[in-house]
Formats: structure tokens, sequence, C-alpha cells
């Protein structure tokens, strides 16, 4: 292993492939104080745990926005007084109210309602992309499914997907910490469009409409027990990490059974196999590589101080990986014991609400892919893209061959 320094934290080709970096951390410094900075890397399982258990000392409510300096090195663009608690970014009872004013009961009936149109849109959409003997993955199935399901999920009237789309990946590439601070600050501005967007659904939708997400925040605003600002928040960030995590999610496991030809065939022999496989994607490329918290005043974990005002990046596809938690952590495994003990949705009471959704949906389009192919590789003309960025773990491209049935 290789000494620490603060610049591989985004160092491009480490986030290409950051496997031995999170190794390095887990091994030298599970708290790792990044020199130079206020940002502070947790990366084994069990301090991941107990970080998330503490939202006294790591608190959720989000402070700043990352960006990479000149030196490479994270920045921290603070907000000052101007952080909005917000759900995903809520320690109680700010989150509880927030999470009981549309979840989880009315997310899980809208989910369930919604299987069988997510199979029959997982079967067209691969059924078109198939018409091409190489396509790519990302462009014709992988970003297509999660944001169309997510904005039927919400309850979204006449979408645009890209339009969609496009504001969803603005979204977690404002928080990826990668961009420079003039490219961060022109994105802050453009997602007001969205946000405005929003606003026009929420006010738009009655109690004649469809029982469903929207009408449920249409409600809790009426009744004054949310802020609009906090309703198009909780709606932006619904939009944002249902269409981010699924896509992730569904480019990784192309992916990983492109590069394994007998994985792929015993997935068409025993189907039943592919919720098992679903997990072990997530455990071992997490579409969120980290989640940030703020760390309100002085405290220590595993034995490391840390100092008030610094910015913890929680790195769960660190612990998704720790030999200590994990046997055999960086390869699939389909009878690993608990397979969905894996922190890929976070932990406790910020475990992700869709967490069930991205499971159907991956789940729906791996099985109509396997079914409706031969066989399936990468072409060897297009290598795999990655996004840029310290947060999603995304294909920006993914070009496949196959062979259809």
């Amino acid at each position: 292993m290789t000494a620490l320094t603060a610049s591989m934290l985004l160092d491009p080709t480490v986030l290409e492939d950051p496997y031995e970096f999170y190794a390095t951390l887990r091994a030298q410094a599970p708290v790792w104080a990044v020199p130079g900075t206020d940002v502070v890397a947790i990366s084994t399982f069990a301090l991941l745990s107990e970080a998330v258990a503490r939202p006294e000392d790591f608190s959720s409510t989000m402070r700043c926005l990352l960006y990479r300096d000149q030196d490479g090195l994270p920045a921290r663009l603070d907000f000052g007084d101007a952080a909005m608690p917000t759900l995903a970014a809520a320690d109680p009872p700010v989150h509880t109210v927030h999470r009981r004013a549309v979840f989880p009961e009315l997310v899980a009936r809208r989910m369930r309602t919604l299987e069988g149109d997510i199979r029959a849109l997982s079967a067209s959409t691969v059924e078109d992309a198939l018409r091409d003997e190489t396509f790519d993955f990302m462009a014709t199935i992988g970003n297509i499914v999660p944001i169309t399901v997510v904005a039927k999920l919400i309850g979204f009237r006449d979408i645009d997907r890209m339009q969609l789309l496009e504001a969803a990946f603005d979204s977690t590439t404002m928080v990826g910490g990668t961009m420079s601070l003039d490219q961060l600050n022109a994105l802050v501005t453009r997602s007001g469009i969205i946000q405005a967007w929003i606003t026009d659904q929420v006010m738009g939708v009655s109690d004649g409409d469809e029982e469903g997400i929207l009408l449920a925040v249409r409600r809790v605003l009426d009744a004054g027990i949310l802020a609009m600002g906090e309703v198009t928040t909780i709606l932006h960030t619904l939009l944002s990490a249902g269409g981010e995590s699924t896509t992730s999610l569904l480019g990784n496991a192309v992916r990983m059974l492109s590069e394994d030809p007998a994985l792929q065939q015993r997935l068409r022999e025993k189907p039943k196999d592919v919720g098992v496989f679903v997990e072990e994607v997530l455990r071992l490329e997490s579409p969120f590589r980290q989640m940030m918290r703020s760390v309100p005043h002085d405290t220590t974990l595993g034995g490391v101080d840390v100092r008030a005002g610094s910015t913890a990046l929680l790195f769960f596809a660190a612990g998704n990986r720790d030999p200590a938690q994990f046997e055999s952590p960086d390869r699939v495994d389909l009878n690993r014991g608990s397979p969905k003990h894996h922190l890929a949705f976070g932990h406790g009471i910020h475990f992700c609400v869709g967490a069930a959704l991205a499971r159907i949906e991956a789940r729906a389009v791996l099985t109509t892919l396997l079914q409706q192919t031969r066989d399936f590789s990468l072409d060897p003309e297009h290598h795999p893209q990655w996004v840029d960025s310290l947060l999603v773990r995304r294909h920006a491209q993914l070009h496949v061959t196959a062979t259809p049935r």
C-alpha cells in the first residue's frame, strides 16, 4: 500500500478505480483528517455504522458543498446560515417530520402499484436497444428506465425525460466535489430552473388527482406542516437520488455481467439468483460512494479527534469491501449469507426510502436483458467511461455488444 496524500481524494485516476485507496484508508487511517483541508474521511464498516448512529456528533445537515481547488484538493463552499435541513440532509426532529409527511407507507404502496409498469417498461426499453447489435446501455436503458419510474412514482405530469435526467444529474454533480468553484456556482444557479418547475407541479395538483407523493406533499403544504422550499427540496431530492442510484446500479451490474460470461450464463439458468446478484453489485459498486456529514462540535471517533466545523465523508463504498465485515469482499458471492447486510442504501434513520424500488427496477431490467439475449459483452471499440465524481459511481457511457435470442 502507498502512503496517503491529500491529492488522492479527488485524483481522477483514483476516482476511476478507488478500491486500493479505500483499502489503504481502512488499514492506515480509518478516520483520516485529510491534510490541509477541513475534511475527514471515515472508511471501515464498524466506524461508519457508529457515525450514522450519532447524529448529534455527525449531523446530516448539509452546510457546504465541496469543490476541487487549483491544487486538486477538496475546498468548501459554505452555506453559512442559509443551510436548510431537509429530509436526507436533516436530523431529528426535522427529519422525522419530513419523513412522516410522505413516507414510508405512501411510497411503499405506490411502489407496489408500479411493479407491473416497471416490468413492461423494462421489456420495451430492452427490446428497442437490442435492435442494434452494439449500443450504449446507459443512453438506451440505464438512464431511461430509472428517471421514467421515479417521475411516475412522484406523480409528475407532462414530463420531459431528458430535462428531468439532466436535472437529476446536475443535482448529484453539484454534490460531487470535483467541479471548480466557478462551475459549481453556475450549477447552483441553474438548479433554480428545476426548483421552479417542481413548484409549478406542486401548485397544479389537486384533490381530484391520483393519490401519490405529489398530492401528499401538496396536502402537507396546505396544512402548514411544510413550507414550499421544504416541499420542492424533498421532491428534488427524490428525483435526483431515485434516478441516480438506480442508474448507477444498472450500469455497474451490466458491466460486471459483460465481463463475466460464466456468471451471466448462471443467471440465465437460475434467474432466481438475480436478486442476490443485485445485492452484490450494490455492495461491490455502491451507487453513492459516500455521504457527507457536518461536525457541530469537537468529538472523537475510533480514538481519533475530529474538530468542530469539519466535514465528514462517510465512505460507505469502502465499508462495503471491509474484510473485517465481509469474507472475500472483492468478489461476487451468490451464496453470501445476509446479502442485504451492506451500506449501499445508507444505514439507520437515513436508510434510502427508495431502496425497494431500485431493487425492483434492477431485477426487472437485468432479468429482461438476460432473457432477451444469448450473450452480451463490452464493445472493444469503446471503453466504459466513468462520471468524474467523489459522490456517485456511475458510468457516463457503457457500450455493449449483444446477441439477441
